[in-house]
């Protein structure tokens, strides 16, 4: 059986209220070993560490301040994030980055804060976990400033086209693909028809953005087959040979054993 990592799930959400337990189950039956959680913001902290709590083996949780979270007080918030890298265990810096999709009013306010939670994944040698809805030249920007300081990470859900992924890859950022790879139109094929899969990593924003056959229903890590097999259709590989490389890539960068 394939062994497979969803390097972003947010399971702790209310969408999964009813049957959380069955739903991190049919994962691991599907082989998805590990599901890594991203935090939003203070609220879903607890959430996110009790699922961790109960699935030691399976859920390992990320801390940072979603960019739509971040607000006039986000300095406030970030100083009371932070300790949480002291009390557990922590896979990444995750999700920060900056959103102009929904709401561009606190645009400063939000790369203030990217800065600063990159600053977080330099000291505690983490990865970093990047949210670029509508800025990834924006996200270019900012990260221009971090060259050849040891930062790595990955760029989730990856919006960009072919030449923005070459810049993330050559700045040392890992590409994470998701279902919108199996939607016709997706600029994700073009971009993992270029990509080495070196440079891919798996994962499914659940309960957000299914994969073709479950589009218009709620997302869940067992899904992550589905991706795996349209990325090995557009690089003309076994789908065994993108669970291994994926599942490698994400070992590797977010140290898990």
């Amino acid at each position: 059986m394939n062994i497979y990592i969803d390097t972003h799930t947010h399971l702790y959400l209310q969408q999964f209220d009813k049957d959380r337990n069955n739903v991190v189950k049919s994962a691991v039956e599907a082989g998805v070993e590990y599901m890594l959680l991203p935090n939003v913001d203070e609220e879903t902290i607890q959430p996110m560490m009790d699922l961790c709590e109960a699935f030691p083996e399976n859920c390992k949780p990320m801390m940072a301040l979603h960019p739509t979270s971040v607000k006039a007080d986000f300095e406030e918030v970030l100083a009371r994030i932070k300790p949480w890298f002291e009390k557990a265990t922590m896979c990444a810096v995750g999700e920060t980055g900056i959103d102009l999709y929904w709401d561009k009013t606190y645009f400063a306010q939000q790369v203030q804060a990217f800065k600063t939670q990159i600053e977080w994944a330099l000291e505690y040698d983490l990865p970093v976990v990047i949210h670029s809805r509508n800025s990834v030249k924006e996200i270019m920007g900012v990260l221009e400033n971090y060259r050849n300081k040891g930062l790595k990470g990955v760029m989730h859900c990856f919006p960009g086209n072919v030449e923005q992924a070459k810049w993330f890859t050559d700045f040392g950022f890992m590409l994470g693909i998701g279902g919108v790879v199996t939607y016709k139109k997706s600029m994700m094929a073009d971009v993992v028809e270029h990509a080495d899969l070196q440079h891919l990593l798996l994962e499914t924003d659940a309960p957000y953005l299914p994969p073709v056959p479950h589009r218009g229903k709620r997302n869940e890590p067992a899904y992550i087959p589905h991706i795996a097999a349209k990325i090995g259709e557009i690089k003309g590989v076994d789908i065994s040979q993108v669970a291994k490389i994926t599942t490698e890539n994400a070992r590797k960068l977010f140290k898990i054993s």
